[in-house]
C-alpha cells in the first residue's frame, strides 16, 4: 500500500510541477501574498474533484467522446491568450507592479480566475482525469491508494508553491522585478494558448 501511494505521489508531482498558468498564477498572487490560501484550496479541491472523478469512470466518458476536448482547446487557448495579454499589459507599465500598489483583486474574483485556469486548461482533464485514472485503476483495489498519494502531492506542490513565494518577495520590491515575472507570464500563458489552439 505505501508503495502504490508513493507511486501516486511521484507521478502526482511529475505532472504537477511544471509552469503552467495555473502554477504561474498562483506564484504571482504568492510573492503579492494576496488570497492565497483560497487560492491553494480551489487548486486542491479542482484536483481531488478531477481525480476522483477519473478513477470513479469520467476518463471512459471522455476516451468515447473525444470531441469534447477540441471545443475545450480553443476556449482554454483564448482564455490563456487574453490572459497573457493582461500580464503583458500590466509589463508594460512597471509603476504599477509593485505588490503594494495598484487594485487589489477580490476573493471571489480571485478564485474564478483560478478555476478558469483550471478548469478550461484541456491538459487538466488529460492529465488529472484521464491519465491518473487509468494509472490509478491498473492497481485494482489498491488504486483509493496511489489517489491518496496524488493528492498529497497536489497539497505539498500548492501549499509550498503559494505560500513559499513570499520569500520571493524582497526581490520583487521593485517594479523592474515586476516588469520581468509578468513578461515572462505573458510569455508562457501566450505560447500555451497559441499551443492549445493550434493541437
Amino acid at each position: 500500500m505505501f508503495q502504490v501511494a508513493l507511486t501516486g505521489l511521484l507521478t502526482g508531482l511529475a505532472l504537477i510541477v511544471a509552469v503552467g498558468a495555473q502554477n504561474a498564477f498562483l506564484l504571482r498572487q504568492g510573492i503579492r501574498g494576496e488570497h492565497v490560501l483560497p487560492i491553494v484550496l480551489t487548486c486542491l479541491v479542482s484536483d481531488v474533484v478531477a481525480i476522483t472523478a477519473g478513477v470513479a469512470g469520467l476518463g471512459v466518458v471522455l476516451e468515447r467522446w473525444p470531441s469534447v476536448l477540441p471545443i475545450a482547446q480553443v476556449l482554454g487557448g483564448l482564455y490563456l491568450i487574453a490572459f497573457g495579454v493582461h500580464a503583458a499589459m500590466r509589463a508594460w507599465r512597471p509603476g504599477r507592479l509593485d505588490a503594494g500598489e495598484g487594485a487589489a483583486m477580490t476573493p471571489a474574483k480571485a478564485i474564478l480566475l483560478t478555476l478558469a485556469l483550471t478548469w478550461l486548461n484541456p491538459h487538466f482533464y488529460l492529465d488529472a482525469v484521464l491519465m491518473l485514472g487509468t494509472v490509478a485503476n491498473s492497481f485494482g483495489t489498491d488504486r483509493w491508494w496511489f489517489v491518496s498519494g496524488t493528492l498529497m502531492a497536489s497539497v505539498l506542490w500548492f501549499f509550498g508553491l503559494g505560500f513559499g513565494a513570499r520569500l520571493l518577495r524582497g526581490l520583487f520590491a521593485r517594479p523592474n522585478a515586476w516588469r520581468v515575472l509578468d513578461s515572462a507570464i505573458a510569455v508562457v500563458m501566450g505560447t500555451l494558448g497559441v499551443g492549445l489552439i493550434a493541437h
